[in-house]
């Protein structure tokens, strides 16, 4: 296999070119091979990205030699299938967010990893980066308190394609599946499982919903209020909130690289980071090799269980806003 770890793509639209091109960044990584249903997208993508082996269909995909793991960047109705044929071939895979469609789903392709020894991990980045280990540090050594309350949005107004993915209620469409995940990840992050959720949607002509509010309570009391939107520009900041001071995550917090600490009586502290030139998705794909090549099932980072949880906090917001796929 040699030294660099070789990675295929399940999946060539435009979260697989950014991943892809993180991967040229990093020197214990190549991407390897890709795979579409339409090949001659899929030798297109091969040729911008330097890729030794490009293939027409996932099956066949299966059989490249030397193949390390898989990124699934499919539409999210097809995770659960994707993830299913690559664990069913013992090949290790880091599947896009949200895992599945639902707790269902993920409780299978969680079954399907543990019987075939195969490692299965979510793709939520956010959780590798620079910036939330350091949030995490800060947290831990007391600086804000005990927490209390976390804020967080995530908004942009996309084109008003009826016909896209994110309008598509048939392709698992919405602002809650695709970019309210974020918020949510954050809060379970930050308090563990909730004990009361209210959720409110505006449920657009397509029937996926385009905004969603969300107020979660903890068993600590404490609490989040989280948004999401499709239709909106939204501030896309977070806000943690402690006892002795606060933390505001910057602008697109899910991908932020500095954030700043407040704490009472205290000049404010800022915390910034180089992800050196890459948006910050090699950090996910660093804990896949890694975890891989010290033949671990799952990462410590982000287990499994983590997702299950996820997964069933999604489940239980779209039970309060009545959206049914």
């Amino acid at each position: 296999m040699g030294n660099t770890f070789k990675w295929g793509i399940i999946g060539l639209g435009k979260i697989a070119r950014k991943f892809a091109e993180d991967l040229q960044k990093s020197p214990n990584m190549e991407l390897h091979a890709v795979a579409s249903r339409d090949i001659e997208k899929a030798k297109t993508f091969a040729k911008e990205h330097q890729v030794k082996y490009s293939y027409g269909s996932y099956e066949a995909l299966m059989t490249c030699p030397d193949l390390e793991a898989i990124y699934i960047a499919t539409p999210h109705i097809l995770h659960k299938k994707n993830t299913l044929l690559c664990i069913q071939n013992k090949i290790p895979v880091l599947c896009e967010k949200p895992f599945a469609m639902n707790s269902e789903e993920v409780e299978e392709m969680i079954l399907a990893a543990r019987t075939n020894d195969t490692f299965l991990m979510e793709a939520i980045w956010t959780r590798f980066l620079p910036t939330t280990l350091q949030i995490i540090e800060v947290i831990k050594s007391g600086k804000i308190g005990d927490l209390v309350m976390l804020k967080a949005d995530f908004g942009f107004k996309a084109p008003l394609d009826f016909e896209s993915r994110l309008y598509n209620k048939k392709l698992g469409g919405g602002s809650l599946l695709d970019i309210g995940i974020y918020p949510l990840f954050l809060a379970q992050l930050l308090f563990g499982k909730p004990s009361e959720i209210k959720a409110f949607a505006q449920i657009g002509k397509t029937g996926v919903d385009e905004n969603c509010s969300m107020l979660l309570r903890f068993s600590q009391n404490q609490h989040a209020i989280l948004d999401s939107s499709i239709l909106n520009d939204t501030p896309t900041v977070a806000y943690i909130y402690g006892t002795k001071g606060r933390i505001k995550i910057h602008r697109r917090w899910h991908e932020s690289n500095s954030f700043t600490v407040f704490e009472l009586g205290k000049e404010p502290q800022e915390f910034s980071f180089d992800f050196e030139g890459c948006r910050g998705y090699r950090f996910e794909a660093e804990e896949v090799m890694k975890c891989v090549r010290a033949g671990k099932k799952e990462s410590e980072v982000l287990p499994l269980s983590f997702s299950k949880d996820l997964m069933g906090l999604l489940d239980n917001v779209r039970a309060e806003i009545g959206l049914q796929y």
